[in-house]
């Protein structure tokens, strides 16, 4: 049997003959004495097991009742940890709460931090320690934008709670602040960065917010609005990357073959259509709104892809490139 089972049957032995030698245990569990002792040291320490060795009755039982203990000031709750998680998915959740605690620092540990201590007890193994995963698996985000917790925290609530906020929206490209009313509708995590879909009372219009923007965050009582599902998911189905609006136009990409090998496998929109061309390339299409992120997407890429359509989309990609030219022309 496995450890957590081993630990499972300690509890039942326990409770059924309530004091038990050491020998009489080692024999039920089919292990070796020094296996025996640290499961009971990890019972104890651990999972908060409040085991006693009884030296009238030679051997170990319980202080109390397990079933019928209760938290107190002076440790937490013993309770065995579940049978339903196997190694694997363990190592799972735990590199789950690494993610999430790298996509927003601070927000969740303080709420998680029991669940990964019973996780990490569940696992047991000195040779497979939960610390390995910090150490051998890394979660890097480049241009992370960090937000404020404490907005975090209370957009997240609001977007739960169905109310709504006001804030101070603060507009980088005309470095200008407006107050506005929001009813948030959805915080989308994007290429490293947190976004709220709301729909803004100011505007009388759905607007993305990129969430370190918003400052002076309070939540109001006051039921938000609420946008149907379907018309956000359109938003995003018809915009591209994370400018929504209504689609208008396809744009054309040609990669060389040598950008073919990467660009065929990956997705710059759900409903983009690409095929090899007979020459090794890769054509490219995609729908777009606002070409402010697409363009960047492209001139990423360069010089290894060419913009075939629309006109008003080459040019704009000209015009970038003849910029950063002229920008860099006086060094070379």
């Amino acid at each position: 049997m496995d450890r957590t089972e081993r630990f499972y049957r300690i509890d039942q032995l326990l409770n059924e003959q309530r004091c038990l030698s050491f020998d009489a245990l080692q024999d039920a569990l089919g292990v070796s004495r020094a296996t025996l002792r640290r499961d009971l040291q990890y019972l104890r320490d651990r999972l908060n097991a409040p085991i006693v060795y009884d030296r009238l009755g030679g051997g170990y039982r319980f202080a109390t009742d397990p079933s019928k203990a209760v938290a107190s000031t002076s440790g937490p709750k013993y309770e065995l940890p579940g049978l339903w998680f196997n190694a694997s998915e363990i190592y799972a959740l735990l590199m789950m709460q690494q993610l999430l605690n790298t996509v927003q620092p601070g927000l969740l540990g303080p709420h998680i931090a029991p669940l990964q201590s019973r996780l990490s007890a569940l696992l047991g193994s000195q040779h497979n320690r939960p610390e390995d995963i910090e150490d051998r698996i890394r979660i890097v985000h480049t241009g992370q934008r960090a937000p404020e917790p404490a907005n975090f925290a209370l957009i997240a609530s609001a977007l739960l709670k169905r109310q709504r906020l006001k804030l101070q929206h603060w507009h980088r490209g005309r470095n200008e602040t407006t107050a506005r009313e929001i009813s948030p509708q959805r915080l989308v995590f994007y290429r490293g960065n947190w976004y709220l879909d709301a729909w803004c009372h100011l505007r009388k219009d759905l607007r993305s917010f990129a969430v370190e923007t918003l400052s002076d965050v309070a939540l109001l009582d006051k039921p938000a609005k609420e946008v149907a599902a379907r018309v956000l998911d359109s938003r995003v189905q018809n915009g591209y990357g994370i400018f929504g609006g209504e689609r208008s136009q396809w744009a054309q990409l040609k990669f060389t073959p040598a950008r073919a090998r990467w660009v065929a496998s990956e997705q710059w929109h759900p409903d983009q259509r690409g095929m090899v061309l007979p020459d090794g390339s890769f054509q490219l299409e995609v729908p777009y709104s606002i070409e402010t992120e697409l363009v960047m997407d492209i001139l990423r890429h360069m010089p290894e892809v060419e913009v075939i359509g629309p006109p008003a989309l080459r040019k704009k990609v000209h015009d970038k490139l003849a910029t950063a030219l002229a920008v860099h022309a006086g060094s070379a």
